[in-house]
């Protein structure tokens, strides 16, 4: 991961699959003056920086060491088996853990699932170092890959397709900070994947209380022309 030059800017890194441009044109909006600037890399790689304060914030993968950090949820992908696309696994729809029983499963350095009750299949000899090679060993006929499906969606290849795994672990996505007395752009970001509008805060707002004795005035004068 290259790390950004000091600006004045609010600094986001993310992970391979997750997609900020929702968030980063909304911000765009809303902070002009302020530019977001996007650091792509690895969910280690991320949270080394959030910890070193080289970026403020990061949208990465559970599972990670959340000492000194504070993480929000915000979605759950499903997991996917990347396969050829001639393989048995593709006569349906839908696949679960149990149709891997006796399939070879590639295992990348740089997995991401987290499989508390153990991985399906057999593992594979090779430990191929990225997703990106052993995405390349599915297509040679080598095994089967798990990943989650934005992934699968990155990588994809004419030669493959893939199936939901209906009972796989999924893949958390969170907001990650430092555990510290927040800045104001920072709640500000987190006002945005959260969903409240330009005009909400944590606090209740202070205008429609203001509007409110217009709105009394303005019910006898309309009374008034009823009558």
């Amino acid at each position: 991961m290259t790390e950004p030059t000091p600006a004045a800017t609010f600094r986001l890194g993310y992970v391979p699959g997750v997609t900020p441009g929702k968030w980063a044109r909304i911000w765009a909006e809303r902070r002009p003056r302020v530019p977001l600037e996007l650091v792509p890399g690895s969910t280690d790689e991320a949270v080394e920086l959030v910890r070193a304060g080289t970026i403020d914030a990061a949208l990465v993968r559970l599972p990670i060491d959340r000492a000194g950090l504070h993480a929000i949820p915000l979605y759950t992908e499903t997991t996917v088996a990347v396969v050829p696309k001639d393989h048995l696994l593709t006569a349906a729809e839908e696949a679960v853990l149990a149709d891997l029983a006796d399939e070879t499963l590639l295992h990348p350095q740089d997995d991401t699932l987290d499989w508390p009750g153990g991985r399906p299949g057999r593992a594979a000899a090779y430990t191929p170092p990225t997703t990106a090679e052993a995405v390349e060993l599915v297509a040679a006929g080598m095994g089967v890959l798990t990943l989650p499906q934005s992934l699968a969606r990155l990588h994809h290849r004419r030669d493959l397709t893939y199936r939901p795994l209906t009972d796989a672990p999924g893949s958390s996505v969170v907001l990650t900070w430092p555990d510290a007395e927040n800045t104001e752009l920072m709640e500000e970001f987190i006002g945005i994947v959260r969903g409240r509008t330009a005009h909400s805060s944590r606090t209740p707002r202070q205008a429609p209380a203001a509007e409110r004795p217009r709105q009394a005035r303005a019910t006898p004068r309309r009374r008034a022309r009823r009558r």
